[in-house]
């Protein structure tokens, strides 16, 4: 590949030329992860055995910490590697819509844009804000963001799905228990080698004037632009930019990476080899439940993984469930089996 970017005729085809060097890319960080890997093992051993020699338990006792670590870096590569889908490589679009039950619900679907922000930007990946819609009074009725980064839609796509949260509502003046409801919605972000042909006289374009959080987020300017594809009813939202042309544009490419998700769905479900990994990303289905009183305990309702560190995982720790959940399809087991599996 190295030899093929070099060409000096490569950029004559800038698609072609695109593609090549993101696949460059993405083998150099795989090769520089197993390199690293490899040398850190290399390191602890040596440094066991010179603990050992020289009678130091300390030292032992660090490297051989360093190694569960190491261990478990392995184990989310070796995840990863499993992220060879058609369009695991792409950026992704995520949109959190609150569920019935008003305001309890609208904090409720803020928290979860807020956990996956903060997700995101853990893992060095870029967020930008496309569409973000205000509660009547606390937190917000839907919101779109793009994460942008290597295998983002391959990551997020195990998120996709109804989040259910059980606490003492703050908005609730008699401090009862409450339980509130909001989806997830992931498709990717699809580049030019894939071709979506949408017939203009198919979609319905509405304007409106931008609304949200404001600031770095969204303007408040007559730009913001809906687009409903009318034979399949998805619609799709944009006001993140200045004008209404760049949001036009933004809208259009949303449309088409949702139509792009739907026949990815369509595949999947022809595939009788993928009939244990697939998941129903409809409304009515729940994948992961969060208690907050009477007790704090986070569990995914798919692989039985659960963890009582709320706070953490409100603050983006989601990677051993989306490892739990990528283990599950790729082996019909968890993560914490993928050891056993050869």
């Amino acid at each position: 590949m190295n030899k093929l970017a070099e060409d000096p005729n490569l950029w004559n085809d800038p698609q072609k030329a695109q593609k090549l060097m993101q696949e460059r890319t993405s083998l150099e960080d795989s090769l520089s992860g197993i390199g690293k890997v490899e040398q850190e093992l290399e390191d602890d051993i040596g440094m066991i055995e010179l603990g050992e020699a020289e009678g130091d338990t300390g030292v032992v006792a660090e490297a051989e910490a360093a190694l569960k670590n190491l261990k478990k870096e392995v184990a989310r590569r070796e995840l990863e590697a499993l992220l060879s889908g058609e369009a695991d490589r792409f950026d992704s679009y995520l949109e959190v819509h609150a569920g019935a039950g008003g305001t309890e619900s609208q904090d409720w679907a803020q928290m979860l844009l807020r956990m996956y922000t903060r997700w995101a930007e853990t893992h060095g990946f870029k967020v930008e804000f496309l569409e973000e819609s205000e509660g009547e009074e606390a937190g917000i009725k839907s919101a779109t963001i793009q994460v942008s980064g290597h295998n983002a839609y391959g990551w997020l796509k195990t998120e996709a799905g109804v989040h259910r949260l059980v606490r003492i509502s703050p908005f609730d003046s008699n401090a009862r228990r409450h339980t509130s409801f909001s989806s997830v919605q992931v498709f990717p972000v699809i580049d030019d080698s894939i071709k979506i042909d949408i017939k203009e006289s198919d979609v319905r374009t509405d304007t409106m004037r931008s609304g949200g959080a404001g600031g770095q987020h969204v303007n408040k300017t007559e730009s913001a632009v809906r687009l409903t594809h009318i034979p399949t009813g998805v619609a799709v939202v944009c006001q993140a930019g200045r004008s209404q042309h760049k949001n036009r544009a933004q809208a259009w490419d949303m449309l088409r990476a949702r139509l792009y998700e739907i026949e990815l769905k369509k595949r999947e479900e022809k595939a009788a080899a993928d009939q244990a990994a697939k998941t129903d990303i409809g409304w009515g289905h729940q994948i992961r439940s969060y208690v907050l009183q009477p007790y704090q305990m986070v569990k995914d309702l798919r692989t039985g993984v659960q963890t009582s560190d709320t706070s953490g995982v409100l603050n983006g720790e989601l990677d051993e469930f989306m490892a739990a959940t990528l283990a599950q399809r790729a082996f019909g087991t968890t993560a914490g089996d993928v050891e056993d599996v050869e």
